[in-house]
C-alpha cells in the first residue's frame, strides 16, 4: 500500500512542453511512472519523450483513466489549468507552480473540495511512493531518486521540497526507508495540510511512523497538534522545526511565502511547545529524526 499514488496510477502533465516540464517528464518516465502524456493548448499532435501532447485535459480523460495531473504552468495561467483538470474529472492535482495569487489558490482548493478532488501544493515538488511511482520533480533524476528514496515504513511530509529529499535520504541511510513522501508546499494557502494527510497515512499498512519538516508561520502545526490530541493515532510523529532564529524578528520571511511570523502563535517556540504537548517529538537536527523515530516505532 501507499497513499495518493501507487504503481498503477496514471497521470498527465499540464504545461508539458515547457522546459521544466520536459525535464520532469524524462525523469518520471525513467523512474517507471505511468505518464500518459501532457497538455499545452495549441500543441496537439506533438510528442515529448514519446508521449503525446493534447490541447485539453478532456482529450485524455474522455479516452482513458487519468488519476492525476501535474500542473507546471506559469503563475498567470496556473489557476485555470487546475480548474480545467478538476472539471475534467481528475481527482489528484499536484501544483508545482509557485507565486499563484492567494485568492486564486483559495478558489481552486474550494473547487476541488466541492468535486471530491485533492490538491497537493502549490509551490511543491510533488509525491513519491518509492519503487512504485512519483508525481512531480521530487528527487530529481531517476538514479538520484532511487538512492535517496528507498522503500520503507516512514511517511514524510514537508513544507520544503528540498528538505523532503534531505529527510528521506537520512531515513533511507538509517534503514527505515519511505512509504510515501509528500512535498505539501510552502505557500500560505495549500491544498493538503499535515493534518489532512494524516488519516491517509493512518490507513496505510506500510506506514509505521511519520517524519515532518516544518517552518515558522501559518497554522499547519497547530492543526496537526489538534489532530493528534483528538485522535488516538497509531503513528509516532517526529518533526524538525526550521527557523528558530526568526522568533526574535516578527514579520520576517525566509524562503517560502507561508513563513511570515505574524504573532506569537506563528513562532517556532510556540509551535514546538504545542507539538510536544500533543505527543510529537521535535528533533534539534534533521539527522536525529531516524533515531528518534526508530525508538518510538520500536516502543509501539
Amino acid at each position: 500500500m501507499s497513499i495518493l499514488i501507487d504503481r498503477d496510477s496514471t497521470f498527465i502533465i499540464q504545461g508539458i512542453t515547457g522546459r521544466e516540464a520536459v525535464t520532469m517528464a524524462r525523469e518520471l518516465l525513467d523512474y517507471g511512472a505511468r505518464l500518459l502524456g501532457g497538455v499545452t493548448p495549441g500543441r496537439k499532435g506533438r510528442e515529448v519523450h514519446g508521449v503525446p501532447v493534447e490541447d485539453t485535459v478532456r482529450a485524455f480523460t474522455e479516452q482513458t483513466r487519468v488519476d492525476g495531473s501535474i500542473v507546471v504552468v506559469p503563475p498567470a495561467f496556473a489557476a485555470d489549468a487546475v480548474h480545467e483538470a478538476i472539471e475534467a474529472g481528475v481527482k489528484l492535482v499536484v501544483v508545482v507552480t509557485e507565486r499563484i495569487p492567494r485568492r486564486q489558490v483559495a478558489e481552486f482548493v474550494e473547487h476541488a473540495e466541492q468535486e471530491g478532488a485533492r490538491i497537493i501544493g502549490p509551490n511543491c515538488l510533488g509525491i513519491i511512493s518509492p519503487g512504485k511511482s512519483r508525481m512531480g520533480g521530487i528527487g530529481g533524476s531517476a538514479d538520484a531518486t532511487r538512492r535517496a528514496f528507498l522503500p520503507g515504513s516512514v511517511g514524510v511530509m514537508s513544507r520544503s521540497g528540498g528538505m523532503t529529499v534531505e529527510i528521506a535520504n537520512a531515513l533511507s541511510q538509517a534503514g527505515l526507508g519511505i512509504s510515501t513522501a509528500c512535498s505539501i508546499g510552502g505557500d500560505a494557502i495549500i491544498g493538503s495540510t499535515y493534518a489532512e494527510l494524516m488519516p491517509l497515512f493512518e490507513a496505510d499498512g506500510e506506514t509505521r511512523g511519520i517524519a515532518i519538516y516544518s517552518e515558522p508561520g501559518g497554522r499547519a502545526e497547530a492543526a496537526l497538534a489538534e489532530y493528534m490530541e483528538a485522535s488516538s493515532s497509531r503513528l509516532p510523529v517526529v518533526a524538525f522545526m526550521a527557523g528558530r532564529f526568526m522568533d526574535a524578528m516578527p514579520g520576517m520571511r525566509f524562503g517560502h511565502a507561508g513563513t511570515i511570523v505574524e504573532g506569537r502563535e506563528d513562532t517556532t517556540a510556540e509551535k514546538i511547545e504545542r507539538m510536544e504537548r500533543a505527543g510529537i517529538s521535535v528533533a534539534d537536527r534533521i539527522e536525529q529524526i531516524p533515531s528518534l523515530l526508530g525508538e518510538r516505532m520500536e516502543a509501539r
